[in-house]
């Protein structure tokens, strides 16, 4: 079969019939689409994108959280020969603004009332936009130009078409493009980054390298399908068969895990950082026989799964203490994600080691990866059968990986992207002369060739003592606390480092009570001497591994937390550094006082 996703669907559904493809949430519990019920909800969609004149190369949106209409319609515009444009749900008029005229989008797909707040300011400047279907029409007063989905699908399921949709699909190339991603980006204004079918299949082909999923395996979608992590992830989940879920509010990530029980899923470092901390919250605060029960479970499970990872002997002895260990704590751990897996994907941000060791323990092996938009996205990664801990694996199949100038890590392959949307000058850029993509990431490589990210070109702070820091590797470190919700670091130019930090007040409240200090509101409880004290107490127990000047001195704790909204942070929860020192420069300046 050719590199052509809906000709992959096409022969899914003809293979896999009734298997379920998808899977939603309802009132009634989780509901099924077929595999053959996907593709003529994907066949209708093509149907109607045609009759409202979408012409092969057309870019056509998808502004929405996960939900099934999502991929339903990404492969509807596929069939169409169109070009999926994705925006994620969160954006703001302006985003949604140049995004649409950017790209040219005449049509337009929309999750409900929350998107179409956004979009309806932006649409009074934009009038190519002249479509606009709305997945879920509960309280939504129509306006001029919208549609429901549902019954616009379902009139479209009886138009002609057929025969020019089989001629669109057998007409695509591998190197035609599929998708164009706007990259959120740490700097400057969002560029359109070109995917191909190519870009995407290798992606496919990477992964079955390495892991093996197939129809009997259940996915948790909850990374957003807008941007490039979760969408290629589910593009292979459908190829191989399996049946992906979705979960539209991402808050109910650990109970939905709880509840479908996933064998294999995407995530990103944070989902395992607030795991880990809330079970070592409750270890922390049980009595010396648990924590040290505990702390025993762990290391038998990390040396019994060391060993069966590599194929080394597992004595009787290893194995009856394996089995106490895993009644005594082990398998709450798995519970609390859903049961066994055959594997975790980590990516978008670096995780600490010990979660990756901790997890293992318990049987769950989490992969670390890296990668771009740019790459489609992936890399590198680890899998059980090549895992380095502390690193982010090697890199997959046709793909290389070189360290250039600056410690700069620089990739080519059939991953990498077609260009920028409309930007020559912005593609030029991103290549060195000799047609290695530049990534913007510091990294290493060791003898083995496993790769190590250490922070990012432009994040770099330099004291005025001349010390270089990475202020990446501090807040992956200090933030994995179980009381720390969101840290970034600052001290570019200043004598030392410092920090803004948002706490986990859900943590922080029930700490408080149970000391038994008062506050009538947020502002207040931030005050406390004893609450300020206690955070300090808890960067230093998090900072023991860190350098002296790595260390942070002053801290501010904010009330509010870093904003998509403001900017402030991207969509896969990377700081915007430039804008949060903008936006806090006067917090910032009293830290320093003084110093």
């Amino acid at each position: 079969m050719p590199d052509n996703l809906p000709a992959m669907l096409a022969d899914r559904a003809r293979a896999l019939g009734d298997h379920p493809a998808l899977r939603a949430r309802t009132e009634a519990g989780w509901r099924g689409i077929s595999y053959r019920e996907m593709d003529r909800s994907v066949q209708a969609v093509a149907r109607g994108l045609l009759a409202l004149g979408v012409r092969p190369g057309d870019r056509v949106g998808i502004m929405a959280g996960n939900r099934p209409d999502w991929s339903i319609a990404d492969f509807g515009i596929l069939r169409a020969q169109g070009v999926v444009v994705p925006l994620y749900p969160t954006s703001t008029a302006a985003q949604v603004g140049h995004i649409v005229r950017d790209a040219g989008i005449a049509i337009l797909f929309a999750g409900g009332a929350p998107e179409l707040a956004a979009l309806r300011d932006a649409r009074r400047s934009l009038p190519e936009l002249r479509h606009v279907l709305v997945f879920d029409w509960t309280g939504v007063d129509p306006a001029p130009g919208e549609t429901s989905f549902a019954e616009w699908a379902t009139a479209a399921a009886g138009l002609p078409g057929d025969d020019e949709l089989a001629r669109r699909q057998a007409a695509i190339q591998p190197r035609d493009l599929a998708t164009i991603i706007y990259t959120s980006g740490t700097t400057g204004e969002p560029k359109g980054v070109m995917l191909s079918h190519a870009n995407i299949f290798h992606q496919i082909r990477a992964v079955n390298d390495r892991f093996t999923v197939g129809p009997d395996d259940r996915s948790l979608c909850f990374l957003p399908l807008s941007h490039c992590f979760e969408r290629t992830w589910t593009y292979y989940i459908l190829h191989q068969g399996a049946t992906n879920y979705y979960l539209q509010d991402p808050k109910r990530i650990v109970p939905a895990m709880a509840e479908v029980k996933p064998t294999a899923m995407t995530g990103v470092p944070r989902l395992y950082e607030k795991i880990h901390a809330t079970m070592f919250d409750k270890v922390e605060r049980a009595g010396a026989v648990r924590r040290r029960i505990f702390g025993w479970a762990l290391r038998i499970g990390r040396e019994f799964h060391e060993r069966r990872l590599r194929g080394r002997a597992i004595s009787p002895w290893l194995r009856w203490r394996y089995a106490l260990a895993d009644q005594l704590a082990l398998k709450r751990i798995r519970a609390v994600v859903g049961g066994p897996k055959n594997f975790f994907a980590a990516g978008g941000a670096a995780l600490a080691r010990e979660i990756e060791e901790t997890f293992l323990s318990a049987g769950l092996l989490v992969c670390q990866g890296y990668g771009l938009t740019e790459t489609s996205p992936m890399i590198t990664c680890n899998s059980a059968a090549d895992l380095r801990f502390g690193t982010v694996g090697r890199p997959v199949r046709e793909c290389e990986v070189r360290i250039g100038e600056e410690s700069e890590v620089q990739v080519r392959g059939p991953n990498v992207m077609l260009g920028y949307w409309n930007r020559p000058d912005d593609t030029a850029a991103a290549f060195t002369a000799d047609g290695w993509l530049r990534t913007g990431d510091v990294g290493v490589l060791d003898a083995d060739g496993f790769l190590r990210i250490t922070d990012r070109l432009k994040d770099l702070i330099v004291t005025s003592g001349g010390k270089n820091i990475a202020p990446a590797s501090i807040e992956m470190q200090v933030g994995k606390d179980h009381y720390i919700e969101q840290i970034a670091v600052v001290g570019d130019g200043q004598r030392f480092v410092g920090a803004l930090i948002l706490p986990s007040f859900e943590a922080l409240e029930a700490w408080a009570a149970e000391q038994r200090i008062r506050f009538a509101d947020r502002a207040e409880l931030l005050r406390n001497h004893r609450v300020i004290e206690f955070i300090r107490e808890r960067i230093h127990r998090q900072s023991i591994d860190l350098a002296g000047f790595e260390r942070i001195k002053r801290f501010h704790l904010l009330e509010k937390g870093f904003s998509l909204a403001r900017g402030e942070i991207t969509p896969t929860l990377k700081l915007k550094r430039k804008v949060i020192q903008e936006h806090y420069k006067d917090v910032i300046a009293r830290l320093y006082q003084g110093s």
